[in-house]
């Protein structure tokens, strides 16, 4: 199989009577692409088609049919005030710590009660909006104490850590233990992931790091909890002392063996990597929390620890966990570069989607002024860097930048594109009803959301839109790990198909967005099929015999996926997605 192909799991098996060719991008085969196309086309011409058999599809990745719920914890409902801890702290305090803006704005830098059971009460809520996973800020313990070094953070401020707390979860102090704020005498970790799967079929994905600890260094006088690091029995293994970087002596003193002598973010402790003993304290602490209840991970700044560890680790997990799925965050908007960490040498970890994010907020933040083609090259469906790019988690913000500045209709198309293109749907909280839009970290991105929002967020028309086309997706397996054939992408319209051919689903989703403040015409014939389309949002139902087109008008800020259920009927389409599976 050609590099080109990578991974995708796109397949062509034609049933000959006395064998098959199979051409399947996830396997070692020697075959080329296009060998296996020629073989293919030659096959179904001498055969004739009534004994082909084409097997299409983006991806096999089990994961790929979920719908991600992105919460951080502390922020998302207070839901044990008895697990608050508003005193704890003393002359370092950590409940609330409010930073005052301007006009009365207000963002915070300390713990807001939001906790484990907090999310547990409202798993009817995600469940009900269309989503099935949910991803949670880090569980691990924390320091007791807002951190006393560093430039002190204001409003609006970035890159410096002075009087913040760990309320976030990425300051990790045991990479064993839970935070003491996020679980309830009556609900431990695993507890929590267990009744989300039960009760609501929520699966969890768990926020994991490698490259930094605490903040470590700068304090005018060393604080418990910051530069340390404890083991799955509470031992001390490791500690910064407040040195800087280059004042370790990692050879000498077995306390600063864990760290390099160097810095990498801010004041935080940088993680030796290359030393076996941390990388068995990190990979032993996944799989640790793969045994609480974890179904997936998200890898916290996976750019700043080198390919051989993610390897290794990838491996290591998988040799007890097969396909266990894994995106990282690579902060980083050039697609060659993030596409890196999904290659199989390095790991095969999925990656956020930063390219289509960045273009998903030129589109949708002025509707009205831009492009459906600025979208059109992020999808890499032909020629792309990735492994396989219908893997990649797909978002348009989330707690590490501004919240899209959106109206309510660049949310409702926002949603729209990313409940029908290829990859894997993440959703900030709040973002269904526009909470803190176009706030940055500390200026109200990460405000408490709470009970109230949601349970006011049903009538909200983000929300309520949202809803339905998570639905959708939900219940179309072409829109989860079907092949996307592009149409029209151009001003304010957008078409494309999805196809799934297997052996589970035989269906062909057809997509029709509108992201105008009026009504859109579309009338598509191209690779039409006959048979019957049904339109998934309204039951609308269509008879085409071939030759027909399908014309409809959607509405405005509004969306339409026309399903038709079983066997590719049109020799042209078919042909149209060997030739785009055998340029992946």
């Amino acid at each position: 199989m050609t590099p080109k192909l990578k991974n995708l799991t796109l397949a062509i098996t034609l049933a000959l009577g006395v064998g098959t060719i199979t051409a399947c991008a996830n396997t070692s085969s020697s075959m080329s692409a296009d060998s296996a196309k020629a073989e293919a086309e030659s096959s179904a011409a001498s055969n004739g088609k009534a004994d082909n058999k084409v097997t299409i599809s983006g991806t096999t990745t089990p994961f790929a049919s979920e719908a991600i719920y992105f919460v951080m914890t502390d922020r998302f409902v207070d839901g044990d005030p008895s697990n608050n801890h508003e005193d704890q702290g003393g002359e370092f305090p950590t409940w609330q710590l409010p930073m005052e803006g301007p006009d009365g704005k207000k963002a915070y830098v300390g713990y807001m009660g939001g906790d484990l059971k907090g999310v547990l009460n409202n798993g009817d809520y995600i469940r009900d909006m269309g989503f099935t996973a949910v991803w949670m800020t880090p569980v691990l313990q924390n320091p007791n104490q807002s951190f006393s070094g560093d430039e002190q953070i204001t409003f609006g401020g970035a890159f410096k850590d002075g009087g913040k707390t760990g309320y976030h979860g990425y300051w990790a102090t045991n990479f064993y233990k839970a935070d003491e704020h996020l679980i309830s005498h009556d609900l431990s970790v695993k507890q929590y992931t267990t009744q989300m799967r039960e009760s609501f079929g929520l699966k969890s994905v768990f926020d994991i790091v490698a490259n930094h600890g605490t903040p470590s260094f700068t304090m005018p006088s060393d604080q418990p909890g910051y530069g340390e690091i404890y083991n799955a029995e509470g031992e001390l293994v490791a500690d910064h002392q407040n040195l800087a970087p280059e004042d370790l002596d990692p050879k000498n003193n077995p306390l600063h063996e864990f760290f390099h002598d160097y810095p990498d973010l801010v004041k935080l402790s940088n993680l030796n990597d290359q030393n076996p003993k941390v990388r068995d304290y990190l990979i032993n602490s996944y799989l640790y929390w793969i045994s609480q209840g974890a179904d997936a991970f998200r890898i916290d700044t996976i750019r700043h620890v080198p390919h051989d560890f993610w390897r290794e680790m990838s491996d290591r997990v998988r040799a007890e966990h097969p396909d266990f799925f894994m995106f990282g965050e690579s902060f980083q908007y050039d697609a060659n570069f993030i596409a890196q960490h999904t290659l199989p040498k390095n790991g095969a970890v999925s990656v956020l989607d930063f390219p289509m994010q960045e273009a998903m907020v030129k589109v949708f933040e002025k509707p009205l002024e831009s492009d459906f083609a600025t979208l059109a090259d992020t999808l890499y469906l032909t020629h792309g860097p990735y492994n396989n790019p219908y893997d990649l988690t797909t978002f348009y913000d989330n707690h590490d930048m501004a919240r899209i500045n959106a109206t309510d209709n660049g949310f409702i198309n926002a949603h729209n594109w990313l409940f029908t293109v290829r990859g894997i749907p993440v959703v900030y909280q709040g973002s269904e009803i526009g909470f803190m839009r176009g706030t940055s970290e500390h200026e109200g991105n990460r405000n408490y959301f709470g009970q109230d929002n949601i349970d006011n967020a049903k009538s909200h028309a983000i929300a309520q839109a949202l809803t339905k086309i998570a639905h959708v997706r939900k219940n179309t397996p072409a829109l989860q790990r079907g092949l996307q054939f592009n149409l029209e992408l151009a001003g304010h319209k957008a078409a494309f198909y999805r196809v799934l051919q297997s052996d589970s689903a035989q269906q062909t989703a057809l997509v029709m967005l509108n992201k105008a403040e009026e009504p859109a015409s579309f009338s598509i014939d191209e690779y039409m099929q006959a048979g019957t389309w049904t339109e998934q949002l309204s039951g609308e139902t269509r008879e085409l015999v071939s030759g027909d087109a399908l014309t409809t008008s959607v509405p405005a800020n509004g969306v339409q996926v026309w399903v038709r259920e079983g066997a590719l009927d049109s020799d042209a389409l078919e042909a149209a997605l060997i030739k785009q599976m055998s340029a992946q």
